[in-house]
C-alpha cells in the first residue's frame, strides 16, 4: 500500500493494487484517500525547518503515544494538498474511503464461522490494536533512535533505520533509507538490510505481475541529500544489479 498507492514506485495489475490497497485498509488506520492525506501532511512537515512536535514524534515517548493514539491535530493555517485525479475519481477507492471500518466485516464472519467470538476477537479487534500501537511505535523509533546513512540537509526530521524492525514491518523501519530515496521500491539497500517487502515485489515481477519498479539509481539527484557513511557516498547502496534482481520494464 506504502509503495504503490502513496510512492507509486512500481505497476501491477488493477486488480492486485486493490487487493494489496485492501490488506492496507484492513490494518484499521484509516482508508486509502485519508492515509495518502496525512502521508502527505508528515511528508510535507518533516522536510521544513520546523514542524510541529506531533508531526515529527518530537515529544517523549509516552506523551508522543497519548498525542498519536488519542488525540487530533488541528493547525490554524494547515497546507492545502489536492489529490491526483486518478486517486479522486477512482470509483474503488472512494466505496474503500467510504466503508474503510465497514471492510471488516467480511473477515469477521469468516473468522466467526470458523471459530466462533473467540476468533473475531482476536483476528479483528486484537490485531487492529497490535497494528495501530505497532504503527505509531514503529514511526516514534524510526523518527528518534536508530542508525543514520543520509541526512536530508535542511529537514527538520531525519528518518533513522531500525534494523531489530525490519522483518516484523516488511522491511518499512529502514526508515533513513526512505527518507533518502523515498520514491525507490527497495528499502533495505544494503547487504546487511533484510527487505520482506522488497522480497514479495521481486516474486510478483518474476510472476509477471509487478513492473516498471523504481530502485534508488532511477531517481533523479538531491542537492540536499548528504551521505553520513562511506558506502553511502558510493551512491545508491550495495543492493543493486548482482545481490538483489533488477527488475526490468515490462515495456
Amino acid at each position: 500500500m506504502h509503495r504503490k498507492l502513496i510512492h507509486n514506485s512500481y505497476a501491477c495489475p488493477k486488480w492486485l493494487e486493490y487487493f494489496l490497497i485492501h490488506l492496507g485498509v484492513l490494518v484499521g488506520m484509516a482508508g486509502p484517500l485519508g492515509m495518502v492525506r496525512t502521508h502527505d501532511l508528515r511528508d510535507w512537515a518533516q522536510r521544513q525547518p520546523d514542524c510541529h512536535s506531533y508531526l515529527r514524534h518530537g515529544r517523549g515517548l509516552w506523551v508522543d503515544g497519548w498525542w498519536q493514539l488519542h488525540c487530533e491535530l488541528r493547525l490554524e493555517h494547515p497546507p492545502v494538498f489536492r489529490l491526483e485525479p486518478g486517486l479522486l475519481h477512482d470509483r474503488v477507492l472512494l466505496f474503500m474511503e467510504r466503508t474503510w471500518m465497514l471492510q471488516q466485516l467480511p473477515l469477521a464472519v469468516v473468522l466467526a464461522a470458523l471459530g466462533g467470538w473467540p476468533w473475531v476477537i482476536w483476528g479483528i479487534s486484537v490485531r487492529v490494536l497490535v497494528s495501530v500501537v505497532g504503527h505509531w511505535l514503529i514511526g516514534y523509533f524510526a523518527h528518534n533512535r536508530g542508525a543514520m546513512e543520509h541526512e536530508v540537509v535542511a529537514a527538520v526530521v531525519q528518518g533513522r533505520n531500525v534494523k531489530w524492525m525490519s522483518y516484523i514491518t516488511m522491511g518499512e523501519s529502514w526508515h533513513n533509507n526512505h527518507h533518502a530515496f523515498p520514491g525507490s521500491a527497495i528499502l533495505g539497500i544494503y547487504d546487511d538490510q533484510p527487505d520482506p517487502g522488497w522480497w514479495v515485489l521481486n516474486a510478483l515481477h518474476r510472476l509477471g505481475l509487478a513492473w516498471d519498479i523504481v530502485l534508488p539509481g532511477d531517481l533523479s539527484p538531491r542537492k540536499n541529500l548528504r551521505p553520513l557513511t562511506s558506502r553511502a557516498s558510493l551512491g545508491t547502496g550495495g543492493k543493486r544489479p548482482g545481490n538483489c534482481p533488477v527488475p526490468r520494464s515490462r515495456r
